[in-house]
C-alpha cells in the first residue's frame, strides 16, 4: 500500500521538497504492461486537494506529472474512465451484451457491437501503434509519451490500493490494468469523433449488393442539400457538443488585460465528462483547468498570463469519395483508368448470449484506397450499387496529435504561442480556440486538422451531386475516378492531405473575439471574416440565437462600461432568454388576440430569464420548441448587414405558431404542470436521492447557459444530457496570479458514494461559483488542504 498523508499547511513546504526530490527514471516501464509501469516504480508525485476536490498535482518530471494524474482521475471517475477502456478494447459485447448502446463517449455507435466492430478493426490495424511511433512533431512528443506512461501507472497504483467504492464496477471483471497504449488509443478515439466515429455503425454494417441487385439500372440520387447540411453538422459535432466563448482585449477590460470566459457544453453522464486539475513541474509547467477525462493534460484552461477556450468548430473534418465500379464487380473501381480491388478487412467480435455463454460473431469491413465504404451520410443513404459505393478519407484517422498541442497549449504565455502552437502541432481536430492574455491581446483561431480542399480544389473535384452539397454543408463529395482528385499535401503541413495551417481564419481584436458553434464569420460584427475555403464554414448567413445572445450580451455590457471579472461572471449565468427578448411581447399579443386567459398573464409577467425561481421560462420553452420549427416564424427576413439582429418580429398570424402556444398550455395542463411553476421545479437533476434545480435553457431559444435536458411528462425535466459543462472566467492581475473563477457543473467525481458527486451541482443551482487557488499561497490557504504523496512500489 502506498504511503499517504492528510496533513495541514505546516507540512506542505517539507512534503513537497521530499516529494520533489530525484527519483531514477530508468526504471520506468516502456508501457507494454511491465510490472514496474502497474506498480509506477520509480515515480512519484505530490496531490494536494482543496475545496470542491479539486487536485493540485507536483512533480519533477512529466512522467510523475502522468503518474499523479492518472492516479487521481481513477480515484474520481475510476468506472467511467474503465467503461472507456472496454470500449477501446473492442469488448463491450463481451461484457454488457451487443444490442445494448455505449454511453457515445467515444464514437457515435449505436450498439456495443457496432462500436466492438469499429474499434476492433482499429486495433487489429495497428494504426495507433504506428502512429505513436513515429518520431515527433508527426507522432507524440517526448513528453506526452512520458505523460501517458505515466498516466496509466498511476491509473494502475489506484486499482492495486483496492479502494474502488463506486457501485457500478465494483468487484466487475472489466475493471483491469491498463498501458500507455491505452492512453493513446482514447486521444485517437477523440481526434476522429468528428469524422470516422460519427459513422461507426455503417462501417461495422457496409456490404456489397446482392447480385440480383447489381442489375438493377442505376437511379438519378436526388439529394435535399439542407437535409445534408443538417447531417454534415450532426456529424461534425453531434447534438450534445457545442461551447461559448469569450476573450476580451485591453480595449474593452476595466484592468487593460485580457478576459476570457470559456463554457463548453458537453455531456453530463458517461465519458465525455470534464474532470478539473492544476498541474505543476517547477520551472516547466504551471497550467489549471479542465481536461476531458482520460486527457493526460489539460483542455481548457489557462497558464499564468493567458486563458484559452475552445469551441466546436464548422470545420467538416472529412471527405467522401464516389468510386466508380467495374460492371459485375462492385468489390472493384476504377481510378484512372484502371481497375482496383477494395480491401477486405475480417473482424472477429466475442459477444455475450442470452444463456450468458460468449461467442465469436464476425463481420466485414471493406476499404479502398480513399478509406472505409460507406453507405449514408446520417440518415441520408449513399447506397452500394452495381454501378457506384462511396468511400471516407479521414484525416484525423491518422492524427495522434492531439495530446501534443494540448500540451503545448498549457505552455503558452501569449495568444502569439496560442497561434504558434496550433501551427507547429497541427492537432486540433474539430475545435475553434479563443485566447486572451495579461498584455490585453484576445485572438480567435480557427486552426484544425481539415481535408485539404480548397475552394478551387473544390470546383474540380467534386462531383456534379457533390458540388451542390458542398455549397450547402461544406461536405465534400469527390470523384474517385481520379488519382488527381484525392487531397495533396499542403505547404507547411505534416500530414498528407491536410488544409495549410496558413489557410485557416486568426483574428486579432484589441477590444473581443467570441465564437457560439456558428462559423468564422461573426467573431466580431465589426470585422467579420470573408473569403475562406467553404469547407471551413459558411459567410454572411444567418446565425444561431445563442451566436446573436451572446454579441448582444457583449455590446449590452460595453454600453453600461469596460469588462471586468464580475461582469463576465454575470452573462454567463444570467441566463437571459433571447428568443424572449425577441419574440416575448408579441407572443403575449397574440396570447390575448387568442384569448387563452390565465397563460397570457403569466408569459407578460415572466422575466425573460431561465432562472431556477423564473415564472413562466417553462411555458415559453415548451411553446418556443414547437414554434421555433415553423418556416415563416419571423416577418422581418435575415440581413447579412444587421446580422447580429435580424431575423427578427414574430410572425402572431403563423398557423404553425399559434398551434405550439396552445399545445404548451395543453401540454402543461395535462401533465399537472401550474402554467406559472418555477423552472426550477420542474427543471433539475437528482443526486442521491437530492433533487438539485438547475437553472438556463435549449439552444433554440439562444441561452448562453445551455441545457438540454430529458422532458417526462408529469414531471418536467428531469435528467440534464448535456449542456454547460466545465465554466472559467479568467482575468490577469499584476504578476503571475490570475484572478479566476471556475465550475464543474455536474462535479468532480460520477462516483455517488464521493462527496464531490454533486458538490458543485449545487453550487450550480444558486449560481455559484469557485475560487481558483493557482498560486502557491492560496493553495496553502485552503481550509480543506488534504496531501497525498505518490511513490512507486
Amino acid at each position: 500500500m502506498p504511503r499517504t498523508g492528510l496533513r495541514r499547511l505546516g507540512t506542505v513546504s517539507v512534503l513537497l521538497a521530499a516529494t520533489l526530490s530525484p527519483v531514477t527514471s530508468s526504471a520506468v516501464a516502456d508501457g507494454r504492461g511491465g510490472n514496474d509501469l502497474r506498480g509506477g516504480k520509480g515515480m512519484s508525485a505530490t496531490i494536494r486537494y482543496t475545496e470542491y476536490g479539486i487536485p493540485h498535482i507536483v512533480a519533477h518530471d512529466y512522467t510523475g506529472l502522468g503518474f499523479g494524474t492518472g492516479y487521481a482521475a481513477a480515484k474520481d471517475n475510476l468506472c467511467v474512465l474503465a467503461q472507456g477502456m472496454v470500449t477501446l478494447h473492442g469488448e463491450r459485447s463481451r461484457y454488457f451484451g451487443p444490442q445494448a448502446a455505449p454511453d457515445g463517449s467515444l464514437s457515435s455507435a449505436g450498439t456495443n457491437l457496432a462500436s466492438d466492430m469499429f474499434f476492433t478493426a482499429i486495433n487489429d490495424s495497428r494504426v495507433v501503434e504506428r502512429l505513436a511511433e513515429r518520431p515527433a512533431p508527426y507522432g507524440p512528443s517526448r513528453e506526452v509519451r512520458e505523460l501517458g506512461r505515466g498516466w496509466a501507472a498511476g491509473y494502475n497504483k489506484y486499482l492495486r490500493e483496492e479502494k474502488i467504492s463506486d457501485p457500478a464496477c465494483k468487484g466487475a471483471p472489466w475493471v483491469r490494468p491498463i498501458t500507455e497504449l491505452d492512453v493513446s488509443r482514447r486521444g485517437y478515439a477523440l481526434a476522429m469523433l468528428g469524422g470516422s466515429g460519427r459513422m461507426a455503425d455503417q462501417l461495422a454494417t457496409s456490404k456489397p449488393p446482392a447480385a440480383a441487385d447489381q442489375k438493377q439500372p442505376q437511379q438519378a440520387q436526388k439529394i435535399d442539400t439542407a437535409k445534408v447540411a443538417a447531417e454534415a453538422r450532426a456529424l461534425t459535432a453531434g447534438a450534445d457538443m457545442g461551447s461559448n466563448a469569450i476573450a476580451v482585449g485591453r480595449g474593452a477590460t476595466a484592468d487593460g488585460r485580457g478576459l476570457l470566459l470559456g463554457n463548453p457544453h458537453y455531456p453530463w453522464q458517461g465519458g465525455r465528462r470534464f474532470w478539473q486539475m492544476h498541474q505543476t513541474i517547477p520551472g516547466k509547467l504551471n497550467v489549471s483547468g479542465g481536461a476531458l477525462l482520460g486527457s493526460t493534460s489539460v483542455s481548457i484552461g489557462h497558464t499564468g498570463t493567458m486563458a484559452w477556450s475552445h469551441t466546436v468548430a464548422t470545420g467538416v473534418p472529412f471527405t467522401v469519395s464516389q468510386l466508380q465500379l467495374v460492371p459485375g464487380d462492385p468489390t472493384s473501381y476504377v481510378v484512372d483508368g484502371r481497375t482496383e480491388k477494395m480491401t477486405q478487412r475480417r473482424i472477429t467480435v466475442q459477444a455475450k448470449q442470452p444463456d450468458g455463454s460468449v461467442k465469436p460473431v464476425e463481420g466485414t469491413q471493406w476499404r479502398t484506397r480513399y478509406g472505409p465504404v460507406v453507405t449514408s451520410l446520417g440518415s441520408v443513404p449513399l447506397p452500394w450499387t452495381g454501378q457506384n459505393a462511396y468511400a471516407l478519407n479521414d484525416p484525423n484517422a491518422a492524427n495522434l496529435r492531439i495530446a501534443n498541442t494540448s500540451l503545448e497549449l498549457g505552455k503558452a504565455r501569449t495568444t502569439d504561442d496560442v497561434i504558434r502552437a496550433l501551427k507547429r502541432t497541427q492537432g486540433m481536430p474539430w475545435v475553434n480556440t479563443l485566447a486572451a492574455d495579461s498584455r490585453g491581446k484576445a485572438v480567435y483561431a480557427q486552426i484544425q486538422v481539415l481535408p485539404n480542399v480548397t475552394n478551387d480544389f473544390a470546383a474540380t473535384c467534386n462531383t456534379p451531386m457533390g458540388k451542390a452539397v458542398f455549397a450547402a454543408s461544406g461536405v465534400a463529395i469527390l470523384d474517385g475516378a481520379k488519382s488527381s482528385c484525392t487531397p495533396g499535401r499542403a505547404s507547411g503541413t505534416l500530414q498528407s492531405g491536410i488544409l495549410s495551417p496558413d489557410r485557416y481564419p486568426v483574428l486579432e481584436r484589441r477590444d473581443y473575439v467570441t465564437n457560439s458553434n456558428d462559423s468564422h464569420w461573426l467573431t466580431n460584427p465589426d470585422r467579420p471574416l470573408e473569403g475562406f475555403d467553404r469547407i471551413i464554414g459558411n459567410e454572411r448567413t444567418a446565425r444561431s440565437l445563442r451566436t446573436r445572445s451572446g454579441l448582444v450580451a457583449v455590446e449590452d455590457q460595453l454600453k453600461k462600461g469596460e469588462f471586468t471579472r464580475k461582469a463576465m461572471q454575470d452573462l454567463v449565468f444570467a441566463n437571459r432568454n433571447h428568443a424572449g427578448e425577441l419574440a416575448g411581447d408579441d407572443t403575449v399579443a397574440m396570447c390575448r388576440q387568442m384569448q387563452l386567459g390565465k397563460a397570457c398573464e403569466v408569459l407578460d409577467r415572466w422575466d425573460r430569464t431561465n432562472n431556477v425561481d423564473s415564472r413562466g421560462a417553462l411555458l415559453f420553452d415548451r411553446y418556443w420548441r414547437k414554434a421555433a420549427g415553423a418556416q415563416d416564424l419571423w416577418r422581418v427576413p435575415f440581413d447579412a448587414s444587421d446580422a447580429v439582429n435580424t431575423p427578427r418580429g414574430l410572425n402572431t398570424g403563423s398557423a404553425t405558431v399559434r398551434k405550439a402556444l396552445t399545445d404548451a398550455i395543453a401540454e402543461l395542463a395535462s401533465s399537472g404542470i401550474p402554467l406559472d411553476g418555477k423552472l426550477g421545479d420542474h427543471q433539475y437533476v437528482t443526486r442521491n436521492g437530492e433533487r438539485i434545480p438547475i437553472g438556463g435553457g435549449t439552444e433554440s431559444q439562444g441561452i448562453l447557459n445551455k441545457i438540454e435536458a430529458t422532458w417526462t411528462p408529469g414531471k418536467g425535466y428531469t435528467e440534464v444530457a448535456h449542456g454547460s459543462s466545465y465554466v472559467q472566467v479568467v482575468a490577469f492581475g499584476r504578476g503571475h496570479c490570475p484572478d479566476t473563477r471556475t465550475l464543474l457543473t455536474y462535479s468532480q467525481s460520477s462516483d455517488p458514494t464521493s462527496p464531490h458527486h454533486a458538490d458543485q451541482t449545487r453550487l450550480f443551482a444558486r449560481n455559484g461559483w469557485v475560487t481558483e487557488r493557482f498560486c502557491e499561497q492560496d493553495i496553502r490557504r485552503s481550509p480543506e488542504l488534504k496531501i497525498v504523496r505518490l511513490r512507486g512500489r
